[in-house]
């Protein structure tokens, strides 16, 4: 029997769709409301800006890429919500669009930048929006929502609330959601939906985890580990109530969030090395803890 790994990971997300252009392709094709579909990629390389805290380094997955007509799009897995995030993708996306521009080129070569944000996490809480797993946002006229300035253009996805509709309109959308939600560690088979589509059954292949090294899955391990330690800290740091300090950038908070999650390692027989490695944090920070 097959065993799979979480396609949200760095590791199989990044194996999945930042080294197969054609299941990207599909991907974004399935997911943007674009008039004229991706027909073929390249792949971009380096982070386009620093992350906005130290801390939370581990919890953002993603692919960057531009088309035939020079359209950009970057394809981010957040795998929890914090109001900062928002900031972080709206920097990232004009960031991308204003680096288009040199001195020897004109404004209107400018092209398109789109961001694709899946979030494992639900953040649109209020009782209209309980069932909307979709948000897709353009630069529109307040008054005319068909006026529009274009360049950019975000879509956020709550994974957590999406539930199959199996509409043959949206077939693929519909695949590509449930290859990311129902696929998870404890996964023993795979439905029969998404092996029968020739796309998603190869992304399928390409998260079994026969396909990895010993060395890929420690990496995979260390990453989800770190990941957890960063969610721990956020949280023990919202419950100090400095929600608005996260929003603004402030790290103290999340930093205490983070020596707390490391004294509760330290206390529950964590070696300090591991420690050291999955909170960032030096031996001596973490011995003096004790």
């Amino acid at each position: 029997m097959a065993h799979y790994l979480d396609p949200k990971n760095d590791l199989t997300f990044k194996r999945v769709f930042g080294e197969h252009k054609h299941l990207c392709m599909s991907l974004i094709n399935n997911m943007l409301p674009l008039q004229k579909p991706v027909v073929n990629l390249e792949y971009q390389s380096g982070e386009l800006i620093p992350r906005l805290t130290d801390v939370l380094r581990n919890t953002i997955v993603d692919v960057r890429c531009t088309d035939a007509d020079n359209r950009q799009f970057i394809v981010e897995m957040q795998l929890f919500w914090s109001e900062s995030f928002k900031s972080r993708v709206l920097l990232n996306a004009s960031k991308a669009y204003v680096m288009q521009l040199d001195k020897a080129q004109d404004f209107e070569l400018l092209q398109p930048v789109y961001a694709i944000n899946f979030v494992n996490d639900r953040f649109e809480k209020s009782p209209e929006m309980a069932n909307e797993y979709y948000h897709y946002y353009k630069i529109v006229n307040i008054k005319n929502t068909e006026k529009q300035i274009e360049g950019l253009e975000f879509l956020f996805v709550e994974l957590p609330k999406f539930t199959p509709q199996n509409r043959a309109e949206k077939k693929l959308h519909e695949l590509w959601m449930r290859f990311l939600t129902e696929i998870n560690e404890n996964t023993r088979e795979i439905p029969a939906e998404l092996l029968d589509n020739e796309l998603t059954r190869e992304a399928v292949e390409y998260i079994e985890k026969a396909a990895y090294t010993k060395e890929q899955l420690e990496t995979y391990d260390k990453w989800k580990i770190a990941a957890m330690t960063e969610r721990s800290a956020l949280k023990d740091a919202r419950k100090e109530g400095i929600e608005e300090g996260i929003k603004e950038g402030i790290k103290e908070g999340v930093k205490k969030g983070v020596m707390a999650t490391a004294l509760k390692m330290l206390k529950k027989g964590v070696p300090v090395e591991d420690i050291c490695e999955y909170t960032g944090l030096s031996r001596e920070k973490v011995m003096g803890l004790t």
